[in-house]
């Protein structure tokens, strides 16, 4: 049974005129990066809020850890969100303290740990600079010290590696996958969905403030498959497309070099070890994988769709 840090249950909440969100429901997975999509204007930043307690559901309820949100729970969770929100006039050092304690932690022990987080991310330089000399990566690499030091089991990164260069991208990526490892569950809302698919073991995706795909990566996937494989081989390509139908067609087959590769749609209801069993006796098999739909494709399907 899957223990879940965070439960959202049918969460409402209307704006004037437009309803943000309409009954949304979503699981999130003790331990795991959970990916919270969805294209602008969808909802997530208003679910987010809502988690963070920053607004309130009109009806539904968010249960963390089993229990029904607290005004205490927010030293529980670190927000990390995508606006900036520095004074741009106060030194780093100085801001970052006046944060962290804002957290619960004493003068001694936020000076301790800022220390280290400033060393771990290369910005121990800035500590006496202003914010306002600040890029806007460093500026997001001060942000997500101040949001991961106080320890909170819940983490939540709203385009966390927005301003960052491809070589600090991929040291901050790090950093997250180490918080996974060490205990933390994260809530990651991004439009990258290659990020998604790196980082991700489960998601959701919002749209007009409605969940329209809910569970892990290899559900969505599997669900949104058209059942198209890759063969790559060596042989007689007219006996293969013989062989294979009509349970599997051949629907292109191109050279690379001195190997032939087909990709193959399943017509039927049989299986990839049902087409393995048939070609290997008639082709040398160099490559056999099911070409499963990336999450972008799956992402702009589902907006579509729901969009109609």
């Amino acid at each position: 049974m899957t223990d879940f840090i965070l439960r959202a249950e049918n969460v409402v909440k209307q704006f004037a005129h437009h309803r943000a969100l309409n009954g949304v429901s979503i699981n999130v997975p003790r331990g795991s990066i959970f990916g919270l999509l969805g294209p602008n204007g969808a909802g997530k930043t208003t679910l987010i809020r809502i988690i963070n307690q920053i607004t309130a559901p009109d009806s539904g309820a968010i249960y963390l850890n089993d229990k029904k949100l607290h005004a205490n729970d927010v030293y529980n969770i670190g927000y990390l969100p995508e606006e900036r929100g520095l004074y741009k006039k106060m030194k780093v050092g100085e801001q970052a303290l006046y944060l962290a304690q804002l957290k619960g932690l004493s003068h001694a022990e936020a000076t301790k740990r800022l220390k280290y987080w400033f060393e771990r991310l290369n910005i121990m330089p800035w500590w006496n600079k202003k914010v306002e000399e600040l890029s806007k990566g460093m500026a997001q690499k001060v942000q997500f010290a101040v949001t991961v030091l106080h320890e909170p089991e819940l983490l939540i990164f709203d385009e966390p590696f927005s301003g960052f260069d491809p070589l600090n991208a991929d040291m901050l990526k790090n950093e997250i996958l180490a918080l996974r490892d060490k205990g933390s569950t994260i809530i990651f809302s991004t439009h990258n969905m290659a990020s998604v698919e790196e980082l991700c073991s489960s998601l959701a995706l919002i749209n007009q403030g409605n969940c329209v795909l809910h569970g892990t990566l290899d559900e969505v996937r599997s669900s949104h498959s058209e059942h198209f494989y890759e063969l790559c081989f060596s042989g007689n390509s007219e006996q293969l497309t013989k062989s294979i139908m009509p349970e599997f067609s051949v629907e292109n087959i191109k050279k690379e070099g001195d190997i032939q590769v087909a990709t193959l749609k399943m017509q039927g209801n049989e299986d990839a070890n049902f087409l393995l069993n048939k070609i290997l006796p008639l082709v040398k098999v160099e490559r056999f994988a099911e070409l499963k739909p990336t999450m972008h494709d799956i992402f702009i399907e589902a907006v579509r769709k729901t969009n109609k």
